[in-house]
């Protein structure tokens, strides 16, 4: 693990006597980044590792920003990437993390606008942005632990628990049995709605699948079906009209995440809603999206598109258009901004990231429930220090 201290910025004197940037403004004094690896108990797979386009995924990596000020506020912000990414995020937001010593922390989108701007000759998308999403998510975090809010009161909450849905025990690795005792532990944990994978080169299995499900948990539950990108338009609108009889919630991500047409088309002809855009790395991506009607329920990961800024944005412009909001994965994040959109949302309910934390999330009725404690409501375990495997500091911590 390689930890580094460069000699502490002298903040600008206007943060102490007034200026532009008012009275006795608050500066960012340390930034520490970690990189982290996280282990997974057992090798998952889903439609894509079927049709030879991905391995298996045996980790996540995850990039924390750690960040403190002047006048001893803190706040803690995650990206992650799974399989291939994780050193890149962390190697980037390194770069840029000297950037934001001296800066009032308040002034949270002039320093998303900066952060990005630094690293444009690389885009202002994909990787250079989630590399900023951990600044950005930490700075909020910091904001609302300042205030003694919730991160989702300080955003302005529509609701004080949001519907939530399994995913982590119903990829296509898992036999059929171990399946349905996971959708029964989930519903008894207090989970609302089971989601399981789709996707098999044997598109009877998944009908079987989907039947056993069914026929397992009865009408009343909510359950959902991900292809994770991999069918053609003509198998989509087939596999789509297998599954009407199912009452899906959604089908989700049945056509590869950038052909917006093929989405709107099938929208418009099925019953069941259509579900898409986790893997989309921007608000103009989205956008896309919205333009094409190729979404019933749109799927942003902030993370992915570069943190809380970004998602508000998403999410005013989703809201406009009447449509449900479903965020991928980083419950921990994707609960607060739920709890703010106006439209009753999902959360995904992932277990796989709770070691890095000493808090659980509270489940029950099939909702999640925001936390009352200010900001995200999280701390760094000491496990998720265990698994570090890369440090950077810079400043001085007050």
């Amino acid at each position: 693990m390689n930890s580094t201290r460069p000699t502490p910025r002298t903040p600008r004197s206007a943060s102490r006597t007034g200026g532009t940037d008012g009275p006795a403004a608050d500066r960012i004094r340390w930034i520490r980044l970690s990189s982290v690896g996280l282990p997974l108990r057992t090798p998952v797979s889903d439609a894509k590792v079927l049709t030879g386009r991905q391995r298996p995924m045996t980790e996540v990596a995850l990039l924390f920003a750690e960040i403190a000020t002047e006048d001893g506020h803190e706040g803690v912000g995650f990206s992650y990437s799974k399989r291939a990414g994780g050193p890149g995020q962390f190697a980037h937001a390194r770069e840029l993390a000297p950037d934001l010593i001296g800066e009032d922390p308040s002034d949270i989108g002039r320093l998303w606008t900066k952060l990005v701007w630094s690293g444009a000759s690389v885009g202002r998308s994909g990787l250079a942005t989630q590399a900023v999403a951990a600044f950005d998510t930490a700075l909020w975090d910091l904001k609302a632990r300042r205030a003694g809010l919730p991160l989702a009161k300080l955003l302005g909450a529509h609701r004080d628990s949001v519907r939530c849905y399994n995913t982590s025990g119903g990829f296509l690795h898992t036999p059929v049995g171990e399946l349905l005792e996971n959708a029964s532990a989930s519903l008894e944990d207090g989970v609302g709605g089971i989601k399981i994978k789709v996707g098999h080169p044997d598109r009877k299995e998944d009908l079987r699948r989907l039947t056993a499900v069914r026929e397992h948990l009865g009408d009343e539950v909510p359950v959902m079906a991900d292809a994770n990108q991999q069918w053609d338009r003509p198998t989509a609108l087939r596999m789509g009209r297998a599954m009407e009889e199912f009452g899906l919630v959604w089908l989700e991500e049945p056509l590869d995440a950038y052909d917006a047409s093929g989405h709107a088309a099938l929208a418009a002809t099925l019953d069941t809603p259509v579900a898409t855009g986790e893997m989309l790395v921007s608000v103009a991506e989205h956008r896309e999206l919205i333009r094409a009607s190729a979404a019933d329920v749109l799927q942003p990961d902030a993370p992915r598109i570069g943190g809380i800024t970004q998602f508000l944005k998403l999410a005013g412009l989703a809201e406009l258009e009447h449509l449900q909001l479903a965020p991928h994965f980083a419950m921990e994040i994707h609960l607060h901004l739920a709890a703010a959109y106006p439209h009753e949302p999902w959360v995904e309910h992932f277990d796989w990231l709770q070691p890095l934390f000493e808090e659980r999330p509270s489940i029950s009725g099939g909702r999640m429930h925001v936390p009352d404690r200010p900001g995200l409501g999280i701390t760094l375990s000491e496990q998720a220090r265990a698994w570090t495997r890369e440090e950077y500091e810079t400043g001085g911590r007050p």
